[in-house]
């Protein structure tokens, strides 16, 4: 699969766009609007130092050519027209992703895949949305792609089993590590044991047991682990955990997002490359 289409320019859209512009794919990049395109240039000009410093094979050079194979469309008709496959990044609502998919089944070629980036939601939820089921799965990247190496494949029990293996293939053209996830799971693998860790700090936090670097400390000096949970909350943005926790049963989880939103995303600190969150941004 050659030609892919990304939907959404947000922080992971954008990243996987990238990364199979790397690794050689012509790329195809949708929004809603011109004007939310019109940032990709500013994505890019953040996302290449990072990669000239973490990938060996990254120069300047490369990236500037990696730039080149990546259109952006607000069209969709066009902007899926040729797509192998097209993989989705719109917000983590179940109504936005099936009245997108609903859309681009209509639009697409009968020879693409579909795949949905949700961290959360099932493929089983969305597939009838798509008009083709059997060609609908997820293939999930974690947070800074080029590093956090993995794709998980997670289908649901009506994927054909060639596109799954279609989509584990191309996971490993662009450089990650295929995972494939053997039965349908909230969170897949990785959420599935990352998400009640990241809670457990929040609840630390707002229950005023620790603050947001001893809490932090803590962790990396007892595990020897690189970041903490609030650095990994960085690398995942804001928004992801605000949508996760506002509407929770729990109120230490409420109470985690509200301050999420009180104190990070009013004031614009959407995480790491987007104004910093919970610490300045470092490059």
């Amino acid at each position: 699969m050659q030609n892919l289409t990304v939907l959404g320019s947000g922080v992971l859209g954008s990243q996987i766009a990238l990364q199979a512009a790397f690794h050689g794919k012509s790329v195809v990049v949708h929004d809603i609007s011109q004007e939310v395109l019109d940032e990709l240039p500013a994505r890019w000009d953040y996302l290449t130092p990072l990669y000239v410093r973490d990938v060996e094979a990254a120069t300047q050079e490369k990236m500037t050519e990696a730039v080149a194979r990546i259109r952006s469309s607000a069209d969709l008709a066009d902007a899926v027209s040729d797509a192998d496959l097209i993989i989705e990044a719109v917000p983590e609502r179940l109504d936005i992703k099936q009245q997108t998919w609903a859309t681009v089944g209509e639009l697409a070629p009968e020879r693409t895949i579909f795949a949905t980036n949700s961290s959360t939601l099932l493929p089983s939820d969305i597939a009838e949305s798509t008009g083709r089921p059997g060609r609908f799965l997820a293939l999930h990247f974690a947070n800074e792609i080029w590093r956090n190496n993995i794709g998980e494949v997670m289908g649901h029990a009506g994927t054909d089993q060639d596109a799954f293996d279609a989509v584990a293939t191309f996971a490993g053209e662009i450089g990650m590590v295929p995972i494939p996830v053997l039965k349908e799971q909230p969170g897949y693998l990785l959420n599935s044991l990352l998400v009640p860790w990241l809670s457990a700090a929040g609840q630390l936090l707002v229950r005023g047991v620790g603050d947001i670097e001893t809490i932090d400390r803590t962790w990396r000096l007892s595990t020897g682990a690189p970041l903490g949970p609030f650095q990994i909350f960085d690398v995942i943005g804001m928004m992801t955990p605000y949508a996760l926790n506002k509407d929770s049963e729990d109120p230490d989880k409420r109470a985690f997002a509200e301050l999420i939103k009180r104190e990070y995303i009013d004031k614009g600190r959407l995480g790491r490359g987007a104004g910093g969150g919970f610490y300045d941004d470092e490059v």
